[in-house]
């Protein structure tokens, strides 16, 4: 009978440090690339040819910053569940997980409409239009990321504060400011377009946090330095 050794020099991974640099990435991209695309499809204006000059320009750059924005964001994703640790309910981290995932999946569905709208320039009449390709790809792009993605993202933003408040790991400002943020996007994403920039900015926020809680961002070296050197001046 042949015995099974037990397998040596395995290593449990862990999560690294500078992992939360990860939602910093995001926010900078994701907001970068929202700001491309509401400047080549103002607020207001009709659907139409206004993109075909500088505009296409912008929207092809943003069609490439998402998919980077998107891996940021699923480094995010992994950042924050690991610190959930043995604490994690397995209901709210599936609606946490299912929003992300979504979220993800409608804003690269925007940004392969916005590549397609840009590929296809060659083929318009001046009037930006062929049989109504055009009009109904920009507003489809518009919908897609204040109606449907922003709004997924705000379920990623109340379950995550939910789990946050159950638990007690991060403080309960940055969870009532998560859900202040969370409920705003929900009922105001429809407004404007630019209401979906305050997801990113949430993110960073967070980010910023976890490198600190890391040890990644030192916010007492200074002050470590100065004990010390005032130390040294006593002795």
């Amino acid at each position: 009978m042949t015995q099974h050794r037990p397998t040596t020099g395995l290593h449990r991974l862990s999560t690294p440090r500078a992992a939360g640099l990860a939602g910093v990435l995001f926010a900078v991209l994701f907001g970068a690339a929202i700001a491309l695309i509401r400047s080549a499809l103002p607020e207001g204006a009709a659907p139409g040819s206004q993109w075909l000059d500088a505009g296409s320009t912008r929207l092809r750059l943003a069609s490439l910053l998402i998919p980077f924005a998107g891996i940021a964001f699923l480094w995010f994703i992994g950042v924050v569940r690991d610190g959930f640790g043995r604490y994690e309910d397995k209901f709210f981290a599936s609606v946490f997980l299912g929003s992300g995932i979504l979220f993800l999946a409608m804003t690269f569905v925007a940004a392969g409409l916005a590549a397609g709208l840009v590929a296809s320039a060659p083929l318009l009449d001046k009037s930006g239009d062929a049989s109504g390709a055009s009009p109904l790809a920009q507003v489809v792009i518009i919908a897609l990321f204040k109606t449907y993605a922003i709004r997924m993202a705000a379920v990623f933003m109340i379950s995550l504060a939910t789990i946050w408040l159950k638990t007690g790991l991060m403080p309960k400002w940055l969870v009532g400011t998560t859900y202040l943020v969370a409920v705003s996007l929900l009922i105001g994403s429809d407004i404007s377009t630019w209401i979906v920039l305050a997801f990113p900015a949430w993110v960073l926020v967070v980010s910023l946090l976890a490198l600190v809680s890391a040890g990644v961002i030192d916010l007492h070296h200074d002050d470590d330095e100065d004990a010390g050197r005032n130390a040294s001046g006593r002795s």
